[in-house]
C-alpha cells in the first residue's frame, strides 16, 4: 500500500509552510538547511533542503528551488472537510493575498466546492464530503 504525499517546491518554503500551518492549522515537523548536508555550498546554507509539516491532518514536504517557480494546470491539491464551517475557514484563508477561480458554494451534486490559486500560485480545490440522501 503507497501513501501519497504532496511536495511542494518553493522560492521561500520556511514562510510558504507557516502560510499553509496558520491557514490551515498545524506545525512545522522538521527543516534541513544545504549547511546540514554534506559539503555545503555557502551561497546555498540557508535554503531548505527538506522541510516537513503537517496541516489539516496531511503530511506535506517542501523544499526551497535554485529556479524561478512555474506553476501549471495540470495539478491542483484537493482538501475535503467533513463540515461547510471547516471548508470555509480553510477556503478563506488560503484564498488571502491569492486568487479565487471558484468561489466555494453548495453545488448541484451535493456538495460544497470551490477553486482558487493561493498566493504562492499553488491551485486549490476544497470540498465537502457528499451529502448522503435521506432513505425515503
Amino acid at each position: 500500500m503507497a501513501k501519497l504525499t504532496p511536495y511542494i517546491f518553493s522560492e521561500d518554503a520556511r514562510s510558504q509552510a507557516a502560510f499553509y500551518t496558520e491557514a490551515l492549522g498545524g506545525e512545522v515537523l522538521s527543516v534541513m538547511t544545504f549547511a546540514d548536508g554534506p559539503d555545503p555550498n555557502p551561497e546555498y546554507k540557508d535554503k531548505v533542503m527538506h522541510l516537513s509539516f503537517k496541516a489539516a491532518g496531511i503530511q506535506f514536504y517542501m523544499s526551497d528551488s535554485f529556479k524561478p517557480i512555474e506553476r501549471g494546470n495540470g495539478l491542483a491539491l484537493t482538501l475535503e472537510f467533513s463540515t461547510e464551517e471547516e471548508a470555509y475557514a480553510a477556503f478563506d484563508k488560503l484564498a488571502e493575498g491569492g486568487k479565487v477561480i471558484d468561489a466555494l458554494k453548495r453545488q448541484f451534486w451535493g456538495a460544497h466546492f470551490g477553486q482558487l490559486e493561493d498566493k504562492y500560485g499553488v491551485s486549490w480545490q476544497v470540498v465537502t464530503e457528499m451529502e448522503t440522501p435521506e432513505p425515503s
